[in-house]
């Protein structure tokens, strides 16, 4: 079987997976937590090197107040679980998107995550958080436009790969496969630059739910696709 380097995953349906079992939301956002431990384990034992996961948008930020709060709590728990994890695994993370929105307690707990396991040599964890791909985009053309304004940059050299490279996933490769669970067919902002190639496979299964025989069907599906790129097979 042909294991995709990098595997990009909307997580997704924690929330009506909980209340399907008439439990709050947050239930569902730590039963999803838990998950996302089980999945990077499972990734890394079926061969695949990135694996990035979207856990809360720059737009999710418009949900109710008492739910982006028990959010917060998660994820300050989920740092912690995860470093752990990335020692006990050889796992490198890094975060995507714009942690400053963040208290101050999350970024510095966010950042010494990075900087503990920048060394790690195993999968090759993106966590994406306040992340939104037209903010990400927006500050990556910021930041070429401050390089040319100091003649760093002239409009001549910025390329492709100059533009890629002021992303959040500069060094990392483009994802070949997508995956987005509980039955929603949309990207909702996600990636949108790097997915230009990617395959996409989406499944009804919400992302509690989503478990090591369902990451080997999407990896099934794929191996299915005729990989083309601008005409050309892969």
């Amino acid at each position: 079987m042909n294991v995709p380097q990098h595997v990009a995953i909307i997580v997704d349906g924690n929330g009506r997976w909980a209340k399907a079992k008439g439990m709050p939301r947050a239930y569902g956002h730590s039963a999803g937590a838990s998950n996302l431990e089980v999945i990077c384990r499972d990734a890394w034992e079926l061969g695949i090197k990135y694996l990035t996961a979207y856990l809360f948008s720059t737009e999710n930020w418009k949900r109710s107040r008492d739910e982006v709060e028990s959010l917060m709590r998660l994820f300050r728990r989920y740092t912690k679980t995860c470093l752990k994890t990335a020692r006990e695994n050889n796992m490198r993370v890094r975060v995507l998107g714009d942690p400053s929105a963040f208290a101050e307690d999350l970024q510095e707990s966010l950042r010494i995550l990075e900087e503990e396991t920048k060394g790690y040599t195993g999968l090759n964890f993106q966590i994406a958080l306040n992340y939104g791909s037209r903010d990400e985009i927006t500050r990556a053309v910021r930041s070429i436009a401050d390089e040319a304004a100091r003649g760093q940059l002239s409009a001549d050299e910025i390329t492709e790969q100059v533009i890629a490279d002021h992303l959040d996933t500069a060094g990392i490769p483009d994802p070949d496969l997508l995956i987005r669970t509980s039955g929603e067919q949309r990207l909702s902002n996600y990636l949108l630059w790097q997915l230009a190639y990617t395959e996409f496979y989406f499944t009804p299964v919400p992302w509690p739910d989503f478990h090591r025989e369902d990451l080997v069907k999407a990896i099934e599906k794929y191996n299915e696709r005729d990989r083309r790129y601008g005409g050309r097979n892969s």
